[in-house]
């Protein structure tokens, strides 16, 4: 199949369609999907598909989740819009009680095919409150799948993953990718579960997920400008996360340097650091932002960034470093 270059947003939109297309069970709610969206994920739908399969909302994150997962429980297969992860948490009583317990509480009985897009990581100059990283808080959470893209590809086949499930998925695009152009074969499916070995290399391995992934792989050119062979490792799903193929790596390279935009305190690097440890040994570092507020100033904002150069510096500190003469 020939590829197509789409942004992120726009892949996002042309899986949307094509589901919509496809069953007229999907349908969208949500705080400003009428117009589009905030960040255009859902350009044209309401036109092409109509206010009864677009549903603008009321402010009410709440009852666009309880509005979800009644519709999922009868049989539809809602999408359901936060804006930002930042704005779900009013809605986290819907999420966290009823979306993702359903299935277990009624012993199959009930199904909650519901997609929950939560847009996760920094967005410039937008302060403490929408520029948070919270995926995971959503993969503490039993009962959820919980997905990361990266990239248009990634946007476009696991969204349309998303859309055929059978359980409730968390999908948590970054709201810095909005605008990444890259190729889109519609042909490649997801695996959930499956990560994106987007390198090999022989001295350390590099895992990230969502925006990081980006920043990791600068790091990674910057490494082996020094000599430094470094694998990068893709997550994409956080649950369930590709254990194999990250243990795998590590098994040769014994080093292992997990990166990710959200607060390094109890951050999912911490489940992917103890899981290499107890089944490897091998060196492990983490490298996450700092337990603080994000800034609205750019110098403050700055503070809670992860640079490729902090990912070298990481990296670096993993590997022993020959000894100079005296």
């Amino acid at each position: 199949m020939a590829l197509n270059t789409m942004t992120y947003a726009e892949a996002a939109v042309h899986a949307m369609a094509q589901a919509m297309r496809a069953d007229p069970r999907v349908v969208v709610l949500g705080e400003d999907v009428g117009r589009g969206g905030i960040f255009q994920q859902y350009k044209g739908l309401q036109a092409t598909f109509g206010p009864q399969r677009v549903i603008d909302t009321p402010i009410s994150e709440a009852t666009i989740v309880g509005a979800g997962v009644g519709m999922a429980l009868v049989g539809m297969r809602p999408v359901v819009e936060m804006r930002v992860v930042d704005f779900a948490l009013c809605g986290m009583d819907e999420i966290v009680n009823q979306a993702a317990k359903n299935r277990y509480m009624f012993g199959g009985q009930g199904r909650v095919p519901l997609v929950m897009r939560m847009p996760i990581g920094f967005w410039q100059n937008s302060a403490a409150q929408h520029s948070q990283s919270l995926e995971a808080w959503f993969a503490h959470l039993p009962g959820v799948v919980v997905m990361c893209p990266a990239t248009p590809q990634d946007n476009y086949s696991m969204l349309t993953h998303a859309l055929r499930g059978e359980d409730p998925v968390i999908y948590m695009e970054n709201k810095e990718l909005w605008g990444l152009q890259g190729e889109v074969n519609e042909s490649v499916l997801h695996v959930p579960g499956r990560a994106h070995v987007l390198r090999r290399g022989s001295d350390l391995t590099l895992v990230s997920w969502s925006a990081a992934v980006h920043t990791t792989t600068q790091a990674a050119d910057a490494l082996a400008a020094q000599g430094v062979s470094a694998s990068v490792i893709d997550l994409g799903t956080l649950w369930p996360w590709d254990r194999e193929a990250v243990l795998q790596d590590v098994a040769r390279t014994r080093r292992l340097l997990v990166v990710h935009d959200a607060v390094q305190t109890a951050g999912f690097g911490a489940e992917v650091a103890a899981t290499a440890a107890q089944a490897t040994g091998c060196r492990i570092g983490r490298l996450g932002a700092p337990r603080v507020p994000v800034g609205y100033a750019t110098s403050l904002e700055a503070v809670a960034r992860i640079s490729p150069a902090a990912v070298v510096d990481a990296a670096l500190s993993l590997i022993p470093q020959p000894e100079t003469a005296p």
